[in-house]
């Protein structure tokens, strides 16, 4: 928790979880005094016709900040301008934010910046690029910090109610499914969204609650801010924070008994092997992996077996289209059947 509070920008010293406010609010706490009330007059003249998704800061560059609609550039007035009257970002106000996120201590903030992301109270991310300092053929740790981007942690209020019954099969199992889009595409926020429905349950669809599992090892499903989920993942579910997915996969079955188990974005063989292994001790497998088409998917080394070897059941095809989570086509991998395509519509 932030201690210091010398800048009006910043929020009262509560406990960050208990406090009813925006996410553009729980992410001005953490900028410096100038871009900070910069944002604050960019939030205050947008209004509620857009939320904002990124708040983008690169050192003598413009602030810049994305809506689901589109990019802005941002004056020092706060204003929506041009790349020529914007504000521009300056080392020091980078150098200021990070003392901020770090507690005045970069070098016990190492962990987070060899991932190259930070966790804030609220799910918030901050992504870093700057100078990898390697050792051994390894990241340790990243300085002389060039940019930040911040990314605005929302909470989904649906329930997914018209996409799970593609998903489950006659018994109400949750069928293997992959949802695939590209970035910012809006499959972690769905992967939310089923992960809280199957965990407590849907009487209208007649689900009952089960026990779910996730391996968040980004900390972007849950954005856990000291052993307290930002999102809501419902009443029946584990979460294993910052936790890579191989090892977690294999912890959460033995301790935890999931009936599900959820992972956000494959990236590799063992990762693959690990699904293999959950699928062959009777566990459901909900996961996320980026492609902007199921072919594209398909074409992947890595995710081949799984394929050829039908683990996954349903792909849920997602774009921006009408904004993040947008329901492209439903696919059975089994049969080869679209269940639903076009609906352009948003979970």
């Amino acid at each position: 928790m932030i201690t210091r509070v010398s800048s009006p920008v910043l929020a009262r010293n509560k406990d960050l979880s208990t406090e009813k406010e925006s996410p553009e609010e729980g992410v001005i706490r953490w900028l410096n005094e100038r871009i900070g009330k910069v944002i604050q007059a960019a939030v205050k003249q947008l209004g509620q016709t857009e939320k904002i998704e990124e708040i983008r800061l690169r050192v003598n560059q413009p602030l810049i900040i994305r809506t689901e609609r589109k990019e802005y550039f941002i004056t020092a007035s706060g204003l929506l301008g041009s790349k020529e009257t914007a504000y521009s970002v300056t080392k020091a106000d980078l150098i200021e934010i990070l003392d901020r996120m770090t507690h005045s201590s970069i070098y016990a903030a190492e962990e987070e910046l060899r991932q190259g992301f930070f966790t804030l109270s609220g799910g918030h991310r901050v992504g870093i690029s700057g100078e990898t300092v390697v050792e051994n053929g390894m990241i340790r740790t990243i300085k002389n910090i060039s940019a930040l981007n911040f990314r605005l942690a929302r909470q989904p209020g649906s329930k997914a109610v018209h996409l799970l019954p593609l998903l489950l099969d006659r018994n109400k199992n949750l069928c293997h499914t992959l949802l695939v889009s590209p970035p910012r595409g809006g499959k972690t926020t769905v992967l939310r969204l089923l992960v809280k429905s199957l965990s407590d349950g849907v009487p209208e669809l007649g689900l009952e609650g089960q026990s779910v599992g996730v391996v968040d090892e980004r900390s972007e499903i849950a954005g856990m801010w000291q052993g307290t989920p930002a999102f809501d993942l419902g009443c029946r579910t584990d979460v294993l924070d910052r936790c890579p997915k191989v090892q977690g996969l294999n912890m959460l079955i033995r301790s935890m008994s999931p009936s599900i188990v959820a992972v956000d974005e494959l990236g590799g063989p063992d990762e693959v092997f690990a699904l293999n292994d959950a699928v062959r001790c009777g566990v459901k497998i909900l996961a996320t992996a980026h492609a902007g088409s199921l072919e594209e998917l398909r074409r992947r080394p890595f995710l081949q077996d799984l394929f050829e070897k039908q683990v996954f059941e349903r792909a849920v095809i997602l774009s921006r289209d009408r904004g993040p989570g947008t329901i492209e086509g439903v696919y059975d991998l089994v049969t080869g059947n679209t269940l639903s395509s076009g609906l352009n519509r948003r979970v």
